[in-house]
């Protein structure tokens, strides 16, 4: 996305008072987040399978990603192990609520409609399914954290 246009987008979230922005465009995704609500510095953060840091739009240098982050570049691939992924950004919870049980365990097996986890956007509890069949092997994520998009929050072994 040229400059020019992310100008325009930020104007557009300033003018409508919009705290953050998300567009999808010919395979294309900028997220666009204020980084104060009452009127910060807006940030765009890449979108995709790789978790990336957020980039002022300034120009000015992008955080250096942490050295832990290069040890996980590279796991071993197990073909039977399978990740369930959030379809979108919010906070990742694995109960319905506090005061009851997660809806899964590492050991659990779940099937194409089990419920795995709840990802709340924007005070909506949106039911995340396994999609897939096997048993829950690793929870990737902690209760009440954020998640972005295509982030695996689950790995399972089919």
């Amino acid at each position: 996305m040229e400059h020019r246009e992310l100008k325009k987008l930020v104007q557009l979230m300033n003018d409508n008072s919009l705290v953050e922005l998300e567009i999808e465009r010919e395979g294309e995704r900028v997220h666009l987040r204020k980084a104060d609500p009452t009127g910060g510095q807006a940030t765009m953060v890449p979108m995709g399978g790789m978790p990336m840091h957020a980039m002022p739009m300034t120009g000015a240098p992008a955080a250096a990603a942490a050295p832990e982050a290069a040890a996980d570049a590279a796991p071993a691939v197990d073909p039977n192990l399978k990740e369930i992924c959030s379809p979108m950004v919010g906070t990742f919870y694995r109960r319905p609520a506090p005061d009851q049980d997660a809806y899964v365990d590492t050991g659990a097996s779940v099937s194409e409609d089990t419920v795995v986890c709840i990802v709340e956007a924007m005070k909506v509890n949106n039911e995340i399914k396994a999609e897939l069949e096997g048993d829950i092997v690793e929870i990737l994520v902690e209760d009440g954290h954020p998640v972005e998009f295509d982030q695996p929050l689950f790995r399972v072994r089919v």
